[in-house]
């Protein structure tokens, strides 16, 4: 019989912090177990162990990182929108890590709604580049770039490897101009 109180959101929440807080690796049944001060077979009432729970996290992450870009988009367009959707995801993936890192390594490759939600994201970045005018085409490969932009600066940032004085929200912003300025001579360069 389930806990009065323990939830499967309660359980993703949980796991989640344990992601930020101490990376993906410390997320086991058994510290969310003490965390909620609960016997780790209380935690099978609501997940069918650690492989499903991480499946949870991803799809709990994704959700939550469109959300934080839909709403940095709010009420912009074209560039605005997109440099203000690249800084709530800068902003995301330094106040989740851990979560972050389960929107990246999905553990099911072919999972329909963590794509379904994924989709969501992409969808939400090629409406902000619409101005640009891209083809298709050119929209994917925009889309591929601002998220190697984005994952590759985050990454970096986290892993301690700007150690330079210079402060690492100006190399992002003009990273960011950079980008936005080729878009704008995408179409006529391919």
């Amino acid at each position: 019989m389930p806990r009065v109180g323990l939830d499967l959101e309660q359980i993703i929440q949980t796991a989640a912090k344990i992601a930020d807080q101490s990376g993906t690796e410390a997320v086991t049944l058994a510290e969310i177990a003490r965390r909620l001060s609960v016997r780790s077979p209380s935690l099978f009432n609501h997940v069918k162990g650690l492989p499903q729970l991480k499946r949870e996290l991803s799809l709990y992450g994704v959700k939550r990182l469109h959300e934080r870009l839909q709403e940095a988009a709010k009420d912009k367009n074209g560039e605005e929108a997109t440099f203000a959707m690249a800084d709530a995801y800068l902003r995301f993936t330094q106040e989740h890590p851990g979560l972050y890192e389960f929107t990246i390594a999905l553990p099911h490759p072919k999972d329909e709604e963590i794509d379904r939600e994924g989709n969501k994201i992409i969808t939400l970045i090629v409406n902000s580049l619409s101005s640009f005018q891209l083809s298709e085409e050119n929209a994917i490969h925009a889309v591929r770039g601002l998220r190697s932009i984005l994952h590759g600066f985050s990454s970096l940032e986290q892993k301690g490897g700007f150690g330079m004085s210079i402060k690492h929200t100006e190399s992002f912003n003009l990273l960011m101009k950079a980008f936005l300025t080729g878009l704008k001579h995408m179409d006529a360069s391919v």
